[in-house]
């Protein structure tokens, strides 16, 4: 069973989405941690982030392992450095090109052949599982996700300004959703949930309970 979470960033779908995925003993995709690993290494290489042929050649070379509380690039554990904020300001052009995209969904289609996934992206619904029996996509207002996001960088001792992670974020939106190459939207069966003064617990619960009613509904059939 595939059980894809869609969303704007800074709605939390990372962390409740991994928490979802050990209460249903389901892989974890994280597909963000993907476009972040491709946008480092093109940090890291010190390429023109704008060249979409030099930016594809990276991603091709890249090597990127999903594991519980992980992420290797290239055997290099980048856990923490693919949060930092100056990758979170480069991922554009990387989220944008077609090619590179093209390129993640091929390898997130290659990872959760023949097991029980929850990933979580901006088009896992739309375009990488189209045909996926349980599609949510989580919101919450701009002003709740941009707080989220402070705190978790804060959190992870990194200095954070709310006004500055609110203005990136209402730009990254718009970007996610006019982007020609896997836009972000919900797909027209998706089940929209919204998470304003929901704890996290309390989303985790309300997903559990739809995952819960879908496999029933597969097991009815």
């Amino acid at each position: 069973m595939i059980v894809t979470i869609d969303g704007p960033a800074g709605a939390g779908k990372s962390s409740v989405s991994l928490k979802l995925a050990d209460a249903l003993g389901f892989f974890f995709l994280d597909t963000g941690a993907m476009y972040r690993c491709v946008t480092l290494a093109c940090l890291r290489a010190k390429i023109d982030l704008s060249d979409p042929s030099a930016a594809l050649e990276i991603a091709k070379s890249c090597e990127i392992e999903l594991a519980k509380g992980s992420v290797k690039l290239n055997r290099d554990d980048v856990t923490r450095e693919i949060r930092n904020p100056t990758v979170a300001k480069s991922i554009k052009p990387i989220a944008e090109n077609p090619r590179i995209r093209e390129l993640m969904v091929q390898q997130q289609r290659k990872i959760c052949a023949d097991r029980h996934c929850v990933t979580e992206g901006r088009d896992q619904g739309t375009v990488a599982f189209p045909d996926a029996q349980c599609k949510i996509f989580l919101t919450a207002s701009p002003q709740e996700r941009a707080r989220r996001r402070v705190q978790q960088l804060l959190d992870n001792n990194i200095d954070a300004d709310y006004d500055e992670i609110l203005s990136q974020q209402n730009q990254r939106d718009q970007n996610d959703s006019s982007r020609q190459a896997g836009p972000l939207r919900a797909a027209p069966d998706a089940i929209v949930v919204i998470t304003d003064g929901m704890t996290e617990q309390q989303v985790l619960e309300h997903l559990l309970g739809i995952v819960k009613d879908r496999l029933g509904q597969g097991r009815r059939q």
